[in-house]
């Protein structure tokens, strides 16, 4: 796993959100004053409303999934009111190191919606600069670049705790070096037992293209390393040999987040099961409260850095994303 890429996300994401700002992540504000306002200002239609693909769902003791987010991406546009772009130029998020360091922005090339498919892409452009928000009037982010990415987020949108979260997925078509792309849900809250990984962050499906014939999942949270066992599933974080298959062709991937138990299925075969145990906080915390959606486009770092010969524009389709609780 690309360790340094996941430490800059989260490091990036760790600190929070301006109010009013569609944005999820800033790297100099804290979260925890706006928290409560914004949760508060959330709404959610009612489930009646979704239809997650017509599909229904048992759980164990024989009760019925119930659909509460759904989007198919059949239009011709982003559904505003439950995606926000993020934004570079709002939160400071940014992945890769120069000179591929990428500006995330909202445009057609980076963001679009077509023929029943969400394209997350990554481009090339000419020079320009880009820049952050301001702090006490300086730019916490400014740098030259020649690369935008698109990333969306359920932040405004959608959020739930617990429950059946599936993204049905096609990476961009390439096997060498210098591409990234991530599913992953992201808490509300991103300070509540401490900053990150102590209140979690849960990567159900991570791509780095030197990879292309699996999926590198990653539950992040504070865990003690001797506590770590196979043979009971506890603390299972991680998973770089399991979850195989080919990440250029579409895949139903699937978390199955319970209270104490955090299940990863690809095409309906479980790829991990951590029964989780923090360190720092009672299970089933810091699991325990309301996370939201980001799918993200990226260039990548360390070990899998860009190249002249990474195929760039490239771009992520996403057919569909369906919730239950």
């Amino acid at each position: 796993m690309e360790v340094a890429a996941t430490r800059l996300r989260a490091a990036l994401l760790a600190t929070a959100i301006a109010v009013g700002v569609p944005i999820v992540s800033s790297t100099e504000v804290s979260a925890t004053p706006h928290t409560g306002t914004l949760q508060a200002s959330l709404t959610h239609p009612s489930p009646s409303h979704w239809k997650c693909g017509g599909e229904g769902h048992a759980k164990p003791d024989g009760t019925k999934w119930v659909c509460t987010f759904d989007d198919e991406f059949n239009g011709t546009a982003l559904n505003r009111k439950q995606w926000t772009p993020q934004l570079t130029a709002n939160s400071n998020f940014t992945t890769g190191k120069a000179p591929y360091q990428t500006c995330y922005v909202d445009n057609p090339r980076t963001i679009s919606v077509s023929h029943g498919y969400l394209h997350l892409s990554v481009v090339r452009t000419k020079r320009f600069q880009c820049t952050g928000p301001t702090r006490l009037g300086l730019h916490i982010f400014d740098f030259s670049t020649q690369y935008q990415a698109g990333e969306v987020t359920t932040y405004y949108g959608f959020h739930q705790t617990y429950g059946r979260f599936e993204v049905r997925a096609r990476m961009p078509k390439a096997k060498v070096r210098g591409l990234q792309e991530t599913l992953w849900l992201w808490p509300t809250d991103a300070t509540r037992y401490g900053g990150f990984p102590a209140s979690g962050e849960i990567d159900f499906a991570e791509f780095y293209s030197r990879y292309a014939d699996r999926v590198i999942p990653y539950l992040h949270y504070a865990y003690n390393p001797a506590t770590v066992s196979k043979k009971t599933n506890i603390n299972i974080v991680t998973d770089d040999y399991t979850c195989l298959l080919d990440t250029t062709k579409f895949h139903r991937y699937l978390v199955v987040w319970k209270p104490g138990r955090i299940t990863l299925r690809y095409d309906g075969k479980t790829c991990l099961v951590d029964n989780y145990r923090p360190s720092n906080v009672r299970s089933p915390a810091p699991f325990d409260q309301p996370f939201f959606l980001a799918l993200t486009q990226a260039l990548g770092v360390s070990g899998n850095a860009p190249t002249a010969k990474t195929p760039i524009p490239a771009t992520k389709l996403i057919d569909y994303v369906r919730v239950w609780k």
